[in-house]
């Protein structure tokens, strides 16, 4: 699933790269590789590749990673895979 990208420019992901210790762990459990190690801090690689899963924040030891997990489309998106249905994040009402 590395290659997916959704809605450009939306994200809510936030990282502070002061705060990084180079653990490594946002790298290790990203699911799309958003995260790369470079020279002991990690660095995102491409911000709208990121689908607001959590793992990231969830895992990173000094909060460096901030992310409002399962809003927007993203989550639309997933839900429509897991249940059949068709994906709905209310864009269509302004909601996104």
């Amino acid at each position: 699933m590395a290659e997916l990208r959704y809605m450009e420019g939306v994200v809510t992901l936030q990282y502070d790269e002061p705060t990084c210790i180079g653990c490594g762990l946002c790298a290790t459990v990203c699911p799309h590789g958003v995260f790369k190690m470079n020279d002991k801090k990690a660095a995102i690689t491409d911000r709208d590749r990121c689908m607001e899963c959590g793992a990231c924040a969830n895992n990173c030891p000094v909060e460096a990673i901030a992310v409002e997990a399962g809003v927007g489309c993203a989550s639309a998106i997933i839900y429509g895979w897991l249940t059949g249905n068709e994906p709905s994040c209310d864009c269509a009402g302004g909601g996104c």
